[in-house]
């Protein structure tokens, strides 16, 4: 068939664009990578997304404003790469849950836990896995052709129009518009090594093996300007012994805020009790990347035990802090030193003011520890001990394309290209500078993969 937008990438982003461009009147074809069992990018991962609203309903708790999400998004990292494409982002999210039900998304009511999110995030029914099945049945009877195991090794150029994708299987495919919403590249621990260097070969990709930028490189290469930080990217903290890669959401460890962490000497190296929930979970994958071997290890005892999710492979425990050190591979003598230097300025903190909640920052702090615990903290001195290893977990990068304000792909001489739009991680760096906000990577995918679709059907069809 003739297609006027071509979408590269089969994850939320593309699926938004795609079926937006097909409201528009399009005839859209989108190619993605994986299988058809694998499909969806980081999107099949996800569980929520942040939007503002106005008043809490059966979905969310309360009321989330707009400036309340503008403050939270320039309160993590160092705030936004592009104060206004941030702006449009949180200024749009209002209207995005509305569109998302009219696709085919169904909710659940608010979850609990460490997360805190019941006001601020809206759950999808299922998860992301469900949300995706649902929007690739909507691409369907809007007429969208999905092709599965189809990789996009090349983009054909004629001056600074895309005139067609080139396939791993020798094809080409010609396209009015083309937007380009393949993710991030995360997967790619050679491109990564470029900006971590041996770090890299320490990370554990949370995603699929897929992710592996080549249509970011292709748009870089022809010339599209840069956005977003190299060596930026969401990572959280996971399990040292979960898969390589698409380990997901089951293998993040809760248990950092619950007790200390410590490096592969033994010693601690920072604040576990930042206001960790939603805002400052992905630090954690960075400040692992930073420790020698990125490798660290949580430790708590019996008191928090069962307090939070638990570790996917189950925590290592002991009788003592020493014997649980060894067990790790860790020198006894240090581990237990750092724990008795811990509950010492524990102690010199003072009696807690208030009972021990996770539920909001509650300022039981240490007093004369460098790095301090600011929250949550608490003697670990209740047998038996627990821990577990833990690696950084990358999530996607940040590293990607600069886009204007209708998702049209910005070139390095001023210009933007003729019929290339972005959405979704590709352009994330364009908002996200080195922190991030707990569900909002769906909302830049689906506020850019709405605009993206629009304006490649818009320029499609003339």
């Amino acid at each position: 068939m003739s297609t006027d937008v071509l979408v590269v990438g089969g994850g939320n982003a593309a699926l938004v664009s795609a079926l937006s461009a097909a409201d528009a009147g399009a005839r859209v074809r989108l190619l993605e990578r994986a299988p058809a069992h694998f499909r969806g990018g980081n999107s099949r991962h996800t569980r929520n997304i942040r939007c503002a609203h106005d008043t809490g309903d059966e979905f969310t708790t309360g009321p989330y404003p707009g400036a309340e999400l503008r403050r939270d998004l320039g309160g993590v990292g160092d705030g936004p790469s592009d104060e206004r494409l941030a702006e449009l982002t949180v200024r749009a999210s209002p209207s995005v849950p509305a569109w998302m039900t009219a696709h085919g998304a169904h909710w659940q009511p608010a979850l609990s836990g460490t997360l805190n999110l019941a006001r601020t995030n809206r759950f999808f029914l299922g998860g992301g896995k469900a949300l995706l099945n649902s929007y690739y049945r909507t691409a369907e009877r809007a007429g969208v052709s999905v092709e599965y195991d189809t990789q996009v090794t090349r983009l054909e150029w004629t001056g600074e129009t895309c005139t067609a994708a080139h396939t791993a299987d020798g094809r080409r495919i010609p396209a009015a518009s083309v937007v380009c919403a393949s993710g991030g590249f995360e997967a790619n621990l050679a491109w990564l090594g470029r900006y971590w260097g041996e770090a890299a070969q320490g990370f554990h990709v949370r995603g699929p093996s897929y992710n592996d930028g080549r249509v970011l490189r292709e748009l870089l290469d022809a010339g599209a300007q840069r956005a977003g930080e190299e060596r930026g990217f969401h990572a959280v903290a996971v399990d040292a012994r979960g898969p390589r890669y698409d380990g997901g959401i089951a293998t993040r460890i809760d248990a950092i805020p619950f007790g200390i962490v410590v490096d592969r000497d033994g010693r601690r190296f920072h604040d576990e009790g930042e206001d960790i929930w939603p805002k400052r979970y992905a630090s954690w994958g960075r400040n692992i990347a930073l420790r020698p071997g990125q490798i660290a290890y949580a430790l708590w005892d019996a008191k928090v035990q069962g307090s939070f999710l638990p570790p996917m492979y189950g925590p290592y425990t002991a009788g003592s802090v020493e014997e649980l050190a060894e067990t790790l591979g860790l020198d006894g003598r240090a581990v237990a030193e750092t724990v008795g230097a811990f509950n010492t300025a524990v102690d010199r903190g003072g009696p807690p003011s208030r009972a021990f909640t996770m539920s909001r920052p509650d300022g039981r702090s240490t007093a004369g520890l460098d790095p301090p615990k600011s929250n949550w903290a608490q003697r670990l001195d209740t047998p038996p001990y627990y821990a577990v290893p833990m690696r950084p977990g990358v999530t996607f990068t940040y590293l990607g394309v600069a886009v204007t304000d209708r998702a049209r792909v910005r070139r390095v001489d001023g210009g933007v290209f003729g019929n290339v739009f972005a959405a979704g991680e590709i352009m994330s760096g364009n908002i996200l500078s080195t922190g991030y906000l707990a569900g909002f990577g769906m909302t830049i995918g689906t506020v850019w993969g709405r605009i993206a679709g629009r304006e490649a059907a818009r320029h499609a069809l003339g």
